[in-house]
């Protein structure tokens, strides 16, 4: 559908069968030869779309950086880089990369970027307002919120930037179906009123987590602890609020069997590997949603085999400390 109303930056959005058609769609306008800068922390899928595919399938090169170093991202620019590609925060380090100034620097060299905002949603950040090209959910997660539907959304910036999404998207056929649309728009009627539930919880558990028997570190951009704390209070809102968000990276103090005693006691967060939906889930990041990723390139991201990644629902934030509390006792 195309957008028209004169408050909003966006020309154009898009539904799709899932997150990985958006991103393959957005690849696919791209030419054999042409390079990608890519986060190093990135959505396994993702990941495994870019390595494992197009690098092969339509002869794409990637290069992946740790953008909250910008000099780093910089000096990864080719003259055949004709993508950079965000993800904010990450997937599962919470990494944040600085929207506006990555805008700039693109859109300097002629160059498109998008982002990622799928752990942030429309309620907490919006890229495009920071000069970004574009925008891609995963509609799967807090879009939708139930748990019960698979989707993903491309938003423009540009008219003309629309209407090859529009051709692309038509060509390739990776529609969004009637009924998961229809659920779709059920989820986003409680977006609001969601995320602000999934983020006062995330930032008690956070809180309580820090210092906790049993934990080593807690990565949380709503933490003053967390390195670009004063970055996420900037870009990541909610009515003009600060907004941690409702993912939760948490480092135990203990070895993988320790790790799974933890996971296994757990009564309230479901060990799964999705996000985003109003139940409490769990998920073990190295085995899991990352376990695509080459073990050297885990170790370097910090994904260890004492990482959980938690994702806060809207349940009452009393049972889920209890939860936790229960389970860090078993380890």
């Amino acid at each position: 559908s195309t957008l028209t109303t004169d408050d909003d930056a966006s020309c154009g959005g898009f539904a799709f069968a899932s997150g990985l058609a958006a991103i393959g769609t957005v690849l696919d306008m791209l030419s054999a030869g042409d390079h990608v800068v890519a986060m190093d922390d990135l959505y396994g899928g993702t990941g495994r779309l870019f390595r494992q595919v197009k690098e092969r399938s339509q002869n794409l090169s990637f290069s992946f950086v740790d953008m909250t170093d910008l000099d780093a991202l910089e000096s990864s620019i080719t003259d055949s880089t004709r993508l950079i590609w965000v993800e904010t925060p990450t997937n599962p380090m919470l990494k944040l990369a600085d929207l506006s100034a990555i805008a700039a620097m693109a859109k300097e060299r002629g160059i498109l970027c998008g982002c990622d905002n799928t752990f942030c949603s429309p309620m907490l950040q919006q890229p495009i307002r920071m000069g970004f090209d574009f925008v891609m959910h995963s509609g799967t997660k807090y879009l939708g919120g139930h748990s019960d539907v698979v989707g993903g959304f491309l938003v423009a910036a540009t008219s003309e930037l629309a209407e090859r999404m529009r051709f692309h998207q038509n060509s390739i056929g990776s529609i969004l179906g009637p009924f998961d649309s229809y659920l779709m728009l059920r989820g986003m009627k409680t977006l609001a009123i969601r995320m602000q539930q999934h983020c006062r919880s995330a930032q008690r558990i956070a809180e309580h987590l820090e210092g906790a028997n049993g934990v080593g570190t807690v990565i949380y951009p709503g933490l003053t602890s967390h390195p670009q704390h004063e970055l996420a209070a900037r870009q990541m809102q909610i009515d003009g609020a600060p907004a941690g968000g409702g993912m939760i990276s948490v480092v135990l103090d203990t070895d993988l069997p320790g790790t799974r005693r933890f996971l296994e006691a757990l009564r309230v967060f479901t060990l799964a590997e999705s996000l985003g939906g109003v139940e409490s889930l769990v998920n073990h990041p190295a085995i899991m949603t990352h376990a695509s990723v080459p073990a050297e390139h885990r170790a370097a991201l910090g994904i260890t085999d004492s990482l959980v990644r938690l994702s806060v629902g809207i349940e009452a934030v009393e049972d889920l400390i209890e939860d936790i509390d229960s389970a860090l006792a078993a380890v």
